[in-house]
């Protein structure tokens, strides 16, 4: 279904794409301000988890969103940055909120071609799929949603008691 046959019509999906763009950055930095503020030793601290510490959980979202901003570039080999990143946590913050706000400038100046447009792509397991760039970029978002509730529970695990609330409900409020 391309952009055109959705329920948000010609416009809209380049406007909540654009919505989860700023979201997804505003998000993020709320739950970094938080891990920044913690001592090194929990910010590297093991725990049960998908990706078993806040640095590393870090680093697999900027590795994801570099993925896929690669493969829509169309490059021909994808290196992930984390393969060789040694840095602290600032720095791969630091990192990952200039690759998400590579997504937002792109978003923003987006063609509705651009959105539509079918790329092909190799996952890791060199199988190959097609998809619209518009897909592609909700699932960017989205991955990064699933991943800003694990830091949330491995900061639980840690014994931060103060979270953000980073719900897109909360986001939209306050730019009222």
């Amino acid at each position: 279904m391309s952009p055109k046959n959705t329920p948000l019509g010609d416009r809209g999906m380049k406007e909540l794409l654009k919505q989860y763009a700023a979201y997804n950055i505003w998000a993020t930095q709320r739950i970094l301000d938080v891990i920044l503020a913690l001592p090194e030793e929990k910010q590297l601290a093991e725990v049960p988890s998908s990706f078993n510490s806040l640095y590393r959980t870090v680093l697999h979202m900027w590795d994801a969103e570099s993925g896929w901003w690669q493969r829509m570039k169309m490059e021909e080999r994808v290196v992930f940055p984390g393969e060789n990143f040694k840095g602290t946590m600032q720095e791969l913050s630091g990192s990952l909120l200039q690759q998400s706000k590579l997504w937002e400038e792109w978003v923003s100046s987006a063609s509705d071609l651009s959105l539509e447009h079918v790329f092909q792509y190799y996952n890791n397991k060199k199988e190959h799929f097609k998809m619209p760039v518009y897909q592609m970029i909700h699932h960017v978002f989205n991955h990064g949603t699933y991943h800003r509730g694990q830091l949330i529970n491995i900061l639980r695990q840690l014994g931060v008691q103060k979270v953000p609330a980073t719900d897109f409900v909360i986001w939209m409020r306050q730019k009222k």
